[in-house]
């Protein structure tokens, strides 16, 4: 086998790959849909998304939101003031700042996110019930693998240099 069939072969699985985490993706954004719906009718997924992620840190600011989410602090802040008006998030005085806020889930934000998840709950768990543990464990260890990966830069093929589907021509 050439250098060229194993190039060719990896960008084909590589592309695979691309593929299916597509169909993942498209697979939780319904979720995150449908579930956004559930805690509150008409809820965008952008603001079940920050909703989720109050609820995961249990307290947070404006900046640090916007921060995890790559967010536009404005947005934030109107998103923010939705979730506030549907009685899903509460703001505290921030003790260290007074120009700042803590943001918290309320009871029913909680009651009604926990309600919004049954659905989904063990879905994963079914999914997998016939899937040896030990694929289990290694899917688990090659995705954060993958997350984990730091990748320079300066590295990655720039579209002009890719003259074939296999990377640059460098004949």
């Amino acid at each position: 086998m050439s250098t060229d069939d194993t190039r060719e072969a990896r960008t084909d699985a590589v592309r695979a790959l691309e593929a299916e985490f597509g169909e993942l993706i498209n697979r939780f954004r319904r979720i995150l849909m449908d579930n956004a719906n559930r805690v509150s009718p008409g809820l965008l997924p952008g603001a079940y998304k920050v909703f989720t992620t109050i609820v995961r840190r249990g307290t947070t600011t404006h900046s640090a939101l916007a921060e995890s989410l790559m967010a536009d602090k404005g947005q934030i802040s109107r998103t923010v003031r939705e979730l506030e008006d549907l009685g899903l998030v509460q703001r505290t005085p921030d003790p260290t700042d007074r120009r700042s806020s803590i943001l918290s889930p309320t009871e029913l934000g909680l009651e009604r996110l926990s309600v919004a998840r049954i659905p989904q709950e063990g879905s994963l768990l079914l999914a997998l019930e016939d899937w040896p543990m030990d694929d289990i464990r290694n899917l688990t260890r090659l995705l954060h693998a993958l997350a984990a990966a730091d990748i320079d830069a300066d590295r990655i093929p720039s579209p002009r240099d890719a003259t074939t589907p296999a990377g640059p021509d460098r004949s």
